[in-house]
């Protein structure tokens, strides 16, 4: 329970990806290739994340689902009446994900996964007009979720377990937009920490109507991630008592991951064909501030005010040949930032995603999953109204219009025995 992404307390939101906030949703290839909908989908080990109540009904004893992605983002930001721009430049983002079942008996299964929900990497250009909120961030969050499931009968299970979380953050600032040393240095904050963790848990179900039409819940918890003692460096503030001093100190502050509650169902129709949804709503507004205490004295409030926000996703399936299976899909996602608290940590607004991809069997046991998606932002024009300076106390508002979207392609491999 100490520094991680509360460290991204600083960095506050940071994800320029999906899912709303800092969260990325890229929790396995064939889900994602049919717009990340899986709650009610029995296809592979995926079942792990979207609903490990699912596990009981795959036919094999073994199943291991692995996959990894390449995110590519581009944010640009303009503001046309003070004629400035900016652009991100980000490296490849690469969230990954391991899943396993074993099916111990007809009624009982138990699954391993570790995937990475949270994480992402921003770097805007140096001294660019918002490098009073962001200069760049690294995150990367890692989830660890042991999950057992159980067969009530032919037509219901449930399953769940623990998730452990572990991750990293480096973020760093420019203290305000005009503040320097003597020698006309930028006063900046860098923050820098690893191995911070702490403890969750999920549950699902799964009710079976018939042979070809399944309903899917799942649950996961709210987890609350707390820094103490975590490690920031003021550097070249200039010699005044009333700033801080350049240096090494410490920092405590807590950021909150949000609960999320998934529903779906998935219809299996002219024996080829498979459609899904799932709706997922997410309960951001236990997001209300990201408030960091220093070691040296120093305060840094950050509001923030997320409301909740949903996600509706739609995918099909359609199984070619005896080797192919083709996938597509589409999601609409509601951004929970709310107008006057749009920070560029989190350059986001609602958004429309649209994937595809397809698996190939190699043998009875071994398959090639791919899939890709493309993100479209709504271009927005919007501000941030709490920026604080240090020497003043003074807030001042940072706006613009944000033109953003994200385009990955992805590979995995599904075994089962």
């Amino acid at each position: 329970m100490r520094k991680l992404l509360l460290l991204v307390l600083f960095a506050s939101t940071t994800m320029a990806t999906y899912a709303g906030g800092y969260r990325v949703s890229v929790q396995g290839q064939r889900a994602m290739a049919m717009g990340h909908t899986g709650v009610a989908v029995v296809n592979s080990a995926e079942l792990v994340f979207f609903n490990p109540a699912g596990l009981v009904y795959l036919e094999n004893k073994l199943n291991i689902s692995a996959g990894a992605s390449g995110i590519f983002t581009d944010v640009i930001y303009q503001n046309e009446d003070l004629l400035l721009s900016s652009e991100t430049d980000n490296s490849v983002g690469t969230p990954l994900n391991l899943y396993g079942s074993y099916k111990v008996n007809d009624w009982m299964s138990i699954g391993l996964g570790v995937y990475t929900p949270y994480g992402s990497e921003v770097t805007w250009p140096t001294d660019w007009p918002g490098s009073h909120l962001v200069n760049n961030i690294d995150l990367a969050a890692i989830y660890i979720q042991p999950v057992l499931s159980f067969k009530l009968s032919d037509k219901f299970s449930i399953g769940g377990g623990p998730i452990y979380v572990t991750g990293s953050v480096n973020f760093n600032r420019n203290a305000s937009r005009t503040l320097t040393d003597f020698e006309g240095n930028r006063s900046n904050i860098t923050v820098d920490d690893t191995g911070v963790s702490n403890w969750g848990w999920s549950v699902g179900a799964m009710f079976n109507p018939t042979e070809n039409f399944r309903l899917g819940f799942s649950y996961r918890s709210e987890i609350i991630l707390e820094a103490e003692d975590g490690e920031a460096v003021f550097s070249n503030f200039p010699n005044s008592t009333s700033l801080p001093a350049n240096g090494t100190t410490t920092f405590s502050a807590e950021l909150p991951l949000p609960a999320e509650l998934t529903l779906g169902l998935s219809y299996q129709f002219h024996k080829k064909w498979l459609f899904a949804f799932d709706y997922n709503r997410q309960f951001w507004d236990v997001y209300e501030s990201l408030d960091i205490q220093f070691g040296n004295g120093s305060t840094s409030l950050n509001p923030r005010d997320y409301k909740n926000s949903s996600v509706y996703r739609f995918g099909l399936q359609y199984q070619a040949t005896e080797k192919i299976a083709l996938r597509a899909g589409y999601y609409r996602d509601e951004s929970p930032v709310q107008s006057g608290f749009f920070a560029p940590e989190t350059p986001r607004n609602d958004s429309d995603g649209y994937s595809g991809g397809f698996s190939f069997a190699i043998t009875s046991k071994l398959a090639i999953d791919a899939s890709f998606f493309y993100l479209r932002f709504e271009e927005v024009d919007e501000s941030y109204d709490f920026a604080t300076d240090p020497a003043t106390g003074a807030r001042s508002s940072f706006g613009g219009t944000y033109k953003s979207s994200a385009f990955a392609p992805g590979l995995g491999l599904t075994y089962k025995l």
